[in-house]
């Protein structure tokens, strides 16, 4: 039970989370306010209830449809909200009680949001992968220097140049893929919110996880690009947002990158392990 009571508040947390995630999601696209008007119904723009903003339950209380014009609501929206709760929950439980849970909340709150809307709009808009890089240049740097026991300073900016090359890298990496990419195409082949996304990884992953990162956006996108377009489902012209993979692979670096890097040293440089 004294587990379950702080997983539980955790998840709440998440889902409340992801509930102005929900928000984020639409507004930041459109140049709307976050903070103004309140929640509504987007189709007959009624304010909801405080109690239909209710992370996940207020959904299913109005069983998928607007409590006045009676439209649907779309699944998403809880499922944005069980998503954040389930990766709030999730970062708890593998990093305990530590300023890395901190760290990956934010970060992990970033790539989803950056993630639906580049679904979405085929866009990663500038005011959160800027954003999202300058508080993984600081806060990595911040904890170092408030958990050190000695030579606090010089933790702290060995941290901050490590996240600054992992951001430049990331940038310099994804901008030379783009340019050579439509060089060779014809056409744009990735679009430069990726690189500031990369560099946005970068700057919290570090140079190892944002190179782990990219492997497995690159992966996943053959995978599943490739499948679509063998199913019909795409064409091999038609533009595809990267960002969900490129943030899928960042999350996964999050969580396993350290196992993931140490099992393929292991295989491919044996000789380096006792």
């Amino acid at each position: 039970m004294t587990s379950l009571i702080p997983s539980l508040l955790i998840f709440f947390l998440g889902a409340s989370i992801g509930s102005f995630l929900n928000v984020v999601i639409y507004r930041v696209p459109a140049g709307l306010s976050l903070l103004y008007p309140p929640s509504r119904c987007p189709k007959c723009q009624r304010q909801l209830k405080l109690y239909d903003n209710v992370p996940v339950l207020g959904w299913l209380w109005l069983r998928g449809r607007c409590r006045f014009c009676k439209r649907p609501i779309a699944v998403r929206y809880p499922l944005v909200e069980f998503l954040m709760g389930a990766l709030f929950l999730g970062a708890f439980w593998h990093f305990g009680w530590s300023e890395s849970t901190l760290s990956a909340w934010i970060l992990l709150s970033w790539l989803v949001a950056l993630t639906f809307i580049d679904i979405d709009t085929l866009t990663l808009p500038e005011s959160l992968t800027r954003s999202g890089l300058v508080l993984g240049l600081t806060l990595p740097a911040l904890w170092a220097y408030l958990t050190a026991s000695e030579m606090a300073v010089s933790v702290a900016l060995t941290t901050f140049i490590s996240s600054l090359f992992g951001a430049v890298l990331g940038l310099w990496l994804f901008s030379g893929i783009s340019i050579a990419g439509a060089a060779f195409l014809g056409q744009t082949a990735m679009g430069w919110g990726d690189s500031k996304l990369a560099a946005m990884l970068g700057a919290w992953l570090g140079w190892a996880g944002l190179l782990l990162s990219t492997f497995l956006a690159c992966f996943l996108g053959a995978m599943i690009g490739g499948s679509a377009i063998a199913l019909g489902r795409l064409s091999r012209r038609q533009p595809m947002p990267f960002g969900p993979f490129l943030a899928v692979g960042g999350a996964i670096a999050l969580f396993w990158g350290e196992h993931l890097i140490a099992a393929y040293l292991h295989v491919f440089f044996p000789l380096n392990w006792g």
